[in-house]
């Protein structure tokens, strides 16, 4: 791993170990409804760490020039698991078909296979002198296509959080790419006007945002995730109740072990500790986008910069859900929530971003990653 930004490495293996650590306590109650015991999750989810290991050094020494010719059979594949989810996915706890069953042993979320698939062919595609991104045939509307196929199907299972980092993410890139303002703010007055469309709507998402706006409302049915975070929040104070001592985790918090983590490990760390957890995504965030300023070329420049605004936007995402910042999506905290394919996949975001940060070191870009 010689060359790689060391710092950025760091993070990434502090928070997957965190996160394991943190698992160990979040997921006692949800193991024992399972199981009886109180470590099925914890187990699990170290299995998925080992599994995600050589997952990770592919990543990282996978040669970019293959990645990019590859970009289009990806892509299609990731179409490809959307559409079979719609026809033959499994629910497990909310509305959405968000999952596929692998010989009933493994399943898969092709929603986050989507948005690492998305973010390589959209920076493939831009990286190419034929589709230029300040023009609004060859870069608008490519744009719109190639981003919309992947954010209709997520929205037709229904998946509204995924749909958020997944734009924001391939947003990101168009705009780096060089979009003209005029497009890239028609495009989002475009979005925010049919966001409006699926609030109205739409009931459940109707009741969603109003819990935002009021958080005490209907406490025992839709607000109740949110009411449940805030008060186990609150009851972190400064310093936490400790390691192990969240009581919120009982059977407070809905998915404790996955959406609302974050919740739970403010009860116990408390206040300071948690903003320095904050602090990590924060500072993940600046060397990614050091990173993509000095990558090598324009598509290692713009896949460190989608896959930096994935997986730090997906993270702020869900402690703004958490907060009650932001309506209530249902998505993971990056390397800390407990999953499978959501946490291969940030595997695989934080092996091509090292890649790319040992590029820039190899070509004379930056004398040094510390």
């Amino acid at each position: 791993m010689q060359g790689i930004d060391r710092s950025l490495f760091f993070c990434f293996l502090g928070l997957t170990l965190f996160g394991l650590i943190m698992m160990s306590s979040m997921s006692v109650a949800g193991s024992f409804d399972v199981t009886g015991r109180n470590d099925y999750y914890f187990w699990r989810h170290f299995i998925y760490i080992i599994l995600g290991i050589p997952i990770f050094f592919i990543s990282l020494k996978f040669p970019h020039e293959y990645l990019k010719k590859l970009a289009l059979p990806i892509f299609l594949f990731a179409l490809l698991l959307l559409v079979l989810v719609l026809i033959i996915g499994q629910s497990f706890g909310t509305a959405a078909k968000s999952w596929l069953s692998v010989g009933g042993v493994i399943s898969v979320q092709p929603t986050e296979i989507a948005k690492i698939a998305t973010i390589i062919f959209l920076s493939a595609i831009f990286s190419s002198p034929y589709w230029r991104a300040d023009t609004f045939e060859r870069g608008f509307v490519t744009f719109v296509v190639i981003a919309g196929l992947p954010v209709l199907l997520v929205m037709a299972q229904p998946d509204f959080g995924s749909i958020l980092v997944l734009a924001t993410a391939a947003s990101s890139i168009y705009f780096v790419a060089g979009a003209k303002l005029k497009h890239f703010i028609g495009g989002m007055g475009v979005a925010f006007l049919g966001f409006l469309i699926v609030v109205l709507t739409t009931p459940y998402i109707q009741k969603r945002v109003a819990v935002l706006l009021n958080p005490d409302l209907d406490p025992l049915g839709a607000g109740f995730q949110v009411k449940q975070a805030l008060i186990a929040i609150g009851s972190g104070g400064i310093f936490g109740r400790g390691f192990q001592n969240s009581i919120q985790k009982f059977d407070y918090l809905p998915e404790v072990q996955s959406d609302t983590i974050f919740a739970a490990i403010s009860e116990e760390m408390g206040f300071f500790r948690i903003i320095a957890l904050i602090g990590i995504y924060v500072f993940i965030a600046y060397r990614g986008f050091q990173v993509a300023k000095n990558a090598p070329t324009t598509f290692s420049q713009l896949l460190a910069t989608g896959l930096t605004v994935w997986i730090v936007g997906q993270a702020f995402i869900n402690i703004g859900v958490n907060l009650a910042i932001l309506p209530n999506t249902g998505i993971t905290l990056p390397l800390i929530s407990y999953g499978g394919t959501s946490l291969w996949t940030a595997f695989v975001g934080f092996g091509i971003l090292l890649h790319i940060s040992s590029e820039c070191q190899q070509k004379g870009r930056k004398k040094h990653f510390y």
